[in-house]
């Protein structure tokens, strides 16, 4: 109490400061009291005084001791009066407390919400007793009993009562069912996506393949099964499957295996170590996860991660895309076997009994598991001319064949009046004009070829490499990042190595590189990482115009470029002294 009248004391303003508690409009009448009697003490000394002029000092030395006994006796009341503003203060103080308390707590809307949920509380249960009176209204009347002699209204109380318990138990009971039969609106709740990270990304990818394991282990004994990789496994499974789909036990020796996997899981969840599979499981080395990266190590794990991805995502949509094109009548020839196949059923499904379909399907199914797949899995030439599912999968176009296939269409169709018109001129002209419009047909995503390189018209791409090979050129002698690698596609012509930057946006760009084959003085393949497209393999090409050889990496077909590219050079240098070709891959 002590630090607190300090405190208070410290944060008011000095005593001496305030007015008189006798004057301030707050004060109390105790608080007048102890100051009227002071001042009328004051005015008594004053007329006395005046009273007697000539003995005051006879009357001064014995009102000395009065005095003293006076001041003794002030000394309480001031310290009282001190007391009471003290009080004062720290009233006025904790009323402010008390304010900003009630400022921060938000008492009003608590009130409001309290009320609102009371509100809602109320309209429930009046919506329930009306659910109820209208069941009540709707049910039929009880019927007619005899009358006793007496029925008094004490009676009919006791009866409404009676109906008012059933019923208020039965909404105690079943009450807190209907509720949960409430229809409410969906909340549109919005996930929070990850940033993207290193180690999630691999990690995801391993439990991705760790969740598909299971089901590549199924596929993978069934395949087993069906080329009699062990022959007395499949001759036991060929007995048993045909035995079942002789007498129509095919779906109870389903359920049945079924029911056995989950046993065996069960007693393998236990601690049981139960091993069964055709084929044997290759057990994979498992990598500890490494704490701390480097930024390689880093990029080289996204570069393989991405890279599977890609792959995964690319056999998926090449699915997708073939079932798409097989129901929308993109190759009608297709999905024109598809559609009798399926009216046959029908019909079949409609005349035959669904006891004989079930033992023709299940017959045919085991025959074509156990010895059609075998025979078509070991000749493959048979596969190609008679297994009619295999046929129709594989010549199932994707979306981006199609693509291809109507610009190879689109550009027969513009090349067919050019010829036309070539043809009428005489033999030699002929010959030099068909040179030139081959040149001029042939055109880039910039453009004509021979305008995006500025070379003349008779330079066209050789016919290995009309559509040119996706690679990336590194320039060693360049330090900026941009200048360093350029991805793009690299053309062979009769006297050239032309190579188009996917980043140049103009028709002829200082982005293109054009080497000509009679400068270049070492030809080698060259393998730059591994996780790149292709394996990472490229070619090394070294001019006198470069410091270090210029490399064109990341080529699916580096072999076939490389072989096109030597082959061109040897026949333009037969006449000179060739340059040192190796084919070691560093």
């Amino acid at each position: 109490m002590l630090k607190r009248l300090d405190k208070i004391r410290f944060r008011g303003q000095k005593r001496d400061e305030f007015l008189d508690l006798a004057e301030s409009p707050n004060a109390s009448d105790s608080e007048c009291n102890d100051d009227i009697p002071v001042k009328h003490r004051s005015s008594l000394k004053d007329t006395e005084e005046q009273r007697d002029p000539a003995g005051s000092g006879m009357l001064t030395m014995s009102a000395a001791p009065i005095q003293d006994y006076k001041m003794t006796d002030a000394d309480p009341l001031s310290e009282v009066k001190g007391h009471l503003e003290i009080a004062l203060l720290e009233k006025h103080f904790l009323q402010e407390e008390l304010r900003k308390l009630r400022e921060e707590t938000n008492v009003e809307t608590l009130k409001q919400e309290l009320e609102k949920e009371k509100s809602k509380r109320v309209d429930l249960e009046q919506k329930m007793n009306d659910i109820l009176r209208s069941r009540l209204e709707d049910s039929p009347p009880p019927p007619p009993k005899p009358q006793v002699a007496s029925l008094n209204g004490t009676g009919d109380k006791q009866k409404e009562t009676f109906r008012c318990r059933i019923w208020k138990w039965l909404y105690e009971r079943f009450g807190v069912y209907i509720e949960d039969f409430r229809f409410q609106p969906e909340e549109n709740t919005v996930e929070t996506e990850e940033p993207l990270s290193a180690k999630r990304l691999t990690e995801n990818m391993r439990r991705l393949k760790r969740g598909a394991k299971p089901v590549t282990n199924f596929m993978r004994n069934l395949s087993a099964l069906s080329s009699w990789h062990s022959v007395y496994t499949s001759a036991i499974a060929f007995i048993i499957y045909m035995n079942a789909a002789w007498h129509g036990w095919v779906l109870p020796m389903f359920l049945f295996l079924a029911i056995l996997r989950l046993s065996l899981n069960y007693l393998i969840a236990k601690g049981w170590r139960i091993q069964w599979s055709i084929v044997p499981e290759v057990s994979e080395p498992m990598e500890p996860p490494k704490e701390e990266l480097t930024v390689s190590e880093k990029f080289q794990l996204v570069l393989d991660v991405a890279q599977k991805a890609q792959n995964l995502f690319g056999k998926m949509a090449d699915v997708l895309e073939k079932i798409k094109n097989l129901f929308m009548w993109v190759q009608p020839e297709i999905t024109q076997k598809l559609y009798v196949g399926l009216w046959v059923a029908f019909i079949a499904s409609c005349l035959l009994p669904y006891k004989l379909m079930g033992f023709m399907i299940g017959i045919y199914a085991g025959i074509k598991f156990f010895i059609i797949d075998f025979m078509f899995k070991s000749c493959p030439k048979l596969r190609d001319k008679y297994d009619t599912p295999y046929i129709v999968w594989t010549t199932l176009p994707t979306d981006p064949q199609l693509k291809e296939r109507n610009n190879t269409t689109l550009s027969r169709r513009q090349m067919q009046p050019v010829v036309a018109r070539s043809g009428q001129s005489t033999s030699m002209s002929c010959g030099i004009g068909r040179e030139e419009e081959s040149g001029r047909a042939y055109n880039t995503k910039r453009g004509p070829f021979h305008e995006v390189f500025n070379l003349s018209e008779n330079e066209r791409p050789l016919s290995v490499c009309e559509n040119g090979w996706r690679c990336c050129l590194i320039n060693r002698d360049r330090k900026m990042p941009t200048d360093y690698i350029r991805n793009g596609v690299l053309y062979v012509t009769e006297n050239y190595l032309c190579f188009e930057s996917s980043s140049s946006r103009a028709t002829s760009s200082k982005k293109n590189k054009v080497i000509k084959l009679q400068d270049i003085t070492d030809i080698q393949k060259y393998k730059v990482l591994s996780v790149l497209p292709g394996s990472g393999m490229g070619i090394s090409i070294t001019t006198p115009s470069t410091l270090k050889p210029l490399v064109f990496g990341a080529m699916i077909h580096r072999d076939e470029a490389f072989d096109a590219i030597h082959s061109q050079y040897t026949k333009i240098m037969s006449s000179t002294a060739a340059p040192t070709v190796t084919n070691p891959e560093t």
